[in-house]
């Protein structure tokens, strides 16, 4: 694989073994023994473990109600909470999916069904000597879709450095293993780079990064604070914009990844309604497989000036 440049290989330090690591070490050795398991078992652990995430009271599930109430007010209480139920039953495989993604092996990778659709769409951007930008949410499976996505193209991605510095080490070298490069969210220049020359870079711009340059724009009808990136980084790299949906299957038949037509005429001339166009692209997809979406995620912590807090 070429290596593009971007946040590069980290290096190992002793300190990483510094006793105050040893919890931090311990997580990420499970994670590994969880990624040996087959998918089939994996995906049995990850109901069980989301079965006990759903019955466990927390913080969480609160913040999942309040945004499935805020997101689908045309529902009923009932029909909220059964979304609410679902959606917490899902980041039990979620905690799985990211174990598989992260450090599973190449052989185990490839025995995850799964099925692409719309590859001609990035092939039509590529053969006019473009870069693409795949836009997508913070659904559960993000991690080991983008995984599987790249044995068939090559990927880079965006990400935000890990609190824990074990897991920067651990996860940060897994991607590299797989990726076209890794780019720090903060890392513009490096990103419109890559773009600039071809490169296909995943991005989800879908949560509240409490940025200078949010706006807000309505996402299920509700003002969100919302990065303009994906309009400056498609502007100054001459990217085209794909939307890339992907959901989890019923019964154990893997995943349907889904790359969409280029947004026609985007970048337009408004930071603003580019915005509010990719999030509308997303709530789209959110509709399709909404107990899959990352509603724990306190997507609406910053609010317009005189509107009250909703956590």
């Amino acid at each position: 694989m070429r290596r593009m440049p971007g946040t590069p290989r980290p290096d190992f330090h002793r300190s990483l073994l510094a006793p105050r690591h040893w919890p931090a070490w311990l997580g990420a050795g499970a994670i590994r023994l969880l990624a040996l398991l087959p998918y089939p078992m994996l995906m049995r652990l990850g109901r069980a473990l989301g079965a006990l995430v759903q019955r466990v009271p927390s913080a969480r599930r609160s913040v999942a109600t309040t945004n499935i109430a805020l997101c689908f007010p045309g529902l009923d209480a009932k029909a909220q909470a059964r979304l609410v139920d679902a959606h917490l039953r899902d980041i039990g495989l979620m905690l799985t999916e990211f174990a598989l993604g992260w450090l599973g092996s190449k052989r185990a990778i490839t025995r995850v069904p799964v099925r692409i659709e719309g590859l001609e769409h990035l092939e039509a951007a590529r053969a006019q000597g473009r870069g693409v930008l795949l836009v997508g949410g913070h659904f559960s499976h993000l991690e080991l879709c983008a995984r599987l996505v790249s044995q068939r193209i090559s990927i880079a991605g965006m990400y935000r450095r890990m609190d824990s510095a074990v897991f920067e080490w651990v996860v940060l070298r897994a991607r590299l293993g797989y990726a076209d490069a890794m780019f720090d969210k903060d890392d513009i220049r490096g990103t419109v780079k890559y773009l600039r020359a071809g490169g296909t870079l995943w991005y989800a711009p879908d949560q509240d990064m409490r940025s200078k340059d949010n706006v807000f724009v309505p996402f299920f009808g509700v003002p969100a604070a919302t990065i303009t990136a994906t309009h400056h980084l498609a502007r100054m790299s001459g990217a085209a914009v794909i939307p890339f949906f992907h959901r989890r299957l019923p019964g154990g038949r893997g995943y349907a990844l889904r790359l969409g037509a280029p947004l026609d005429g985007f970048p337009g001339a408004s930071a603003l309604d580019d915005t509010a166009r990719i999030n509308a692209c997303i709530e789209q997809m959110v509709r399709e497989a909404p107990e899959q979406y990352l509603w724990v995620h306190k997507r609406f912590k910053t609010r317009p000036p005189g509107l009250p807090a909703v956590y």
